[in-house]
């Protein structure tokens, strides 16, 4: 695996499984870190969660989030498989695991107690459900709980569709990328000080922290927030239009922005009106606003108007499919979707200008990197098919 990139160098240690780790340490290897996964004997379950798999069986979740790692599959809760874990640390820079508060002390694997004194350079980042400590530390954390324990399933929906699920796992990325942020801040302080810290990225924190406007309108008025639909609760017009094809989003942030709308509609005596004067004027009398908008786009193609509005400095966006978007020019050109050796997945958001990140290799199969990265801490062929027949080390999921 050739690992260029701007962390060209890191080396990682992944024991997380599912999505919010396993996320953080794929945005560390397309940018060059070298990242090894360690998986269970059972393996990481969202291998399993399809259809659709690949043809070798590989599911489309586990796909999305790891890439360009090497797996290792060990029972590091055996005295020799924890030995391994600790050679496999000794140059690590940074080891990344969500298991359940008290696990990896369990293990004789604390942070405090061993790995900061065993290896003071190494940044321990430990992605958690609700945080380690307060009335829920320590609780197992799933994205659509916490959804719903942080209220953001209480402001997604419509008066008639009631509080709904936002549809990606919003929770579970943010808080990998969350786990990014403060890896790279440890990072970056250990060039002054010399020594790794103990990171914790929690869903519960970030869910908490993705609700704007709403906590921020909630703190300032002390009112909860009430279902719109598609409208946002401080700008108008912001929402969906339907047109004669695709139906548009129009988020329109400022008078500017509405004067170009109302010309490109042809109806430019809207932004004279007095009751669209500016955008709380807008927002008291959005109702009324709508139904112009509506019947301005009711025989417009969407996706050609959108497309128009936005060359016209409005902001507009036709409302795509998922194979639409990927399919989309502006996709393909922005290299926001990759192709290699069978594997197809979304590509690298981050764009950097001397140290691009890239896509190097396809997800693992499970365990299957493990007799090369025991041969390079040492380990005898010999002893790679003892750990086999000892059930240290795992080549098939146990299942």
């Amino acid at each position: 695996m050739s690992l260029k990139g701007a962390l060209k160098g890191l080396k990682v240690v992944d024991l997380s499984r599912v999505l919010g780790g396993p996320f953080c340490t794929q945005i560390l290897a397309d940018h060059g870190a070298e990242v090894i996964k360690v998986e269970p004997p059972q393996g990481d379950e969202t291998r399993t969660w399809g259809p659709p798999f690949n043809e070798e069986g590989l599911s489309a979740y586990f796909s999305g989030a790891n890439r360009n790692k090497r797996s290792i599959a060990l029972d590091i809760r055996t005295p020799e498989g924890k030995e391994i874990l600790l050679k496999l640390l000794r140059d690590a820079d940074i080891l990344v695991e969500n298991f359940k508060t008290g696990s990896m002390e369990k293990w004789g694997l604390g942070y405090e107690d061993v790995l900061s004194r065993e290896f003071p350079r190494l940044i321990h980042c430990r992605v958690t459900g609700f945080g380690a400590d307060g009335p829920f530390g320590g609780f197992p954390g799933y994205d659509a709980v916490i959804q719903a324990w942080a209220g953001l399933i209480s402001v997604n929906g419509s008066p008639d569709s009631g509080p709904v699920r936002v549809g990606i796992p919003l929770v579970d990325l943010g808080t990998g990328m969350n786990a990014v942020i403060g890896i790279l801040l440890a990072v970056n302080e250990r060039h002054v000080s010399g020594k790794g810290q103990s990171v914790e990225a929690s869903l519960y924190d970030t869910g908490i922290q993705l609700q704007h406007p709403h906590a921020a309108n909630t703190l300032m008025s002390g009112n909860a927030p009430r279902l719109t639909g598609n409208s946002h609760p401080n700008i108008a017009p912001y929402d969906l239009y339907q047109t004669a094809t695709a139906p548009i989003f129009l988020g329109i942030g400022n008078n500017g922005q509405f004067r170009k709308l109302c010309a490109e509609l042809g109806r430019s005596d809207m932004a004279d009106d007095p009751r669209f004067g500016d955008n709380a004027s807008r927002l008291q009398h959005r109702d009324e606003l709508n139904a112009l908008i509506n019947e301005a786009l009711h025989d417009k193609d969407g996706i050609e108007f959108a497309t128009r509005l936005l060359d016209a400095g409005v902001p507009a966006g036709a409302a795509m499919s998922v194979p639409e978007a990927l399919e989309h020019p502006h996709t393909r050109h922005r290299e926001m979707v990759v192709e290699m050796d069978g594997y197809r997945g979304t590509g690298v958001a981050v764009k950097m200008s001397r140290t691009p990140g890239a896509v190097v290799s396809p997800p693992p199969a499970f365990g299957a990197d493990g007799r090369d990265i025991l041969s390079d801490v040492g380990y005898s062929p010999d002893e790679v098919e003892r750990l086999l027949e000892d059930g240290i080390l795992w080549e098939q999921p146990k299942s």
